[in-house]
């Protein structure tokens, strides 16, 4: 089996300070460094909200399910993975959603190539996916990675959630989608 790690959004506008914080962000981009560290991964690959004008995704008044405050927008410090976060293993950055919102990974591209494409050309055939949000960014991704066909595993422990409405709410969705849940989210 050839197991790759995806980095969903360990971003500085996700981590305290930023202009949309999950509470727990920056310990958890502290977390996966350590994690890669130890963990043998084949491949690690990160994922990036990288916003130009997403339209409607960013709102004055947003209601945080839909609409959202501007965040992750290109040219600020905020867009930049967290320095907590090694890029070192990091073989490639997958971008989303420069024109419109985008939550899943998969969405992305790294030099013209989607997260699938790549992952199925180095022989990948699971993943574990970590980061932020539980409840939104990461649950997309795993989602739409069990949906391609990869075994998929979230690993808990290394994300952050939003809300604990919510962030139930995607557990259950993933465990009914196949994906295996690792460990505790970190609780808002």
């Amino acid at each position: 089996m050839t197991r790759a790690l995806i980095v969903v959004d360990v971003q500085n506008d996700f981590c305290e300070g930023g202009s949309l914080a999950v509470a727990g962000g920056a310990a958890v981009a502290a977390a996966v460094t350590e994690h890669v560290r130890t963990a043998g991964y084949d491949h690690v690959v990160a994922t990036r909200d990288h916003h130009v004008d997403p339209g409607h995704h960013f709102a004055d008044s947003p209601d945080f399910v839909e609409t959202w405050p501007a965040h992750c927008v290109v040219g600020t410090g905020g867009v930049e993975l967290h320095p907590a976060l090694d890029r070192g293993p990091i073989e490639a950055v997958f971008d989303k959603g420069e024109y419109a919102a985008a939550y899943s990974g998969f969405e992305g591209a790294a030099e013209g190539t989607g997260l699938v494409d790549w992952l199925r050309a180095r022989g990948v055939d699971a993943v574990d996916v970590v980061g932020i949000a539980t409840d939104h960014c990461v649950r997309a991704t795993a989602l739409d990675a069990v949906a391609a066909g990869f075994a998929t595993r979230v690993l808990l422990p290394l994300t952050a959630g939003v809300a604990e409405g919510t962030v139930e709410a995607a557990l259950d969705q993933l465990r009914t989608a196949g994906v295996e849940l690792e460990g505790a989210v970190h609780r808002p």
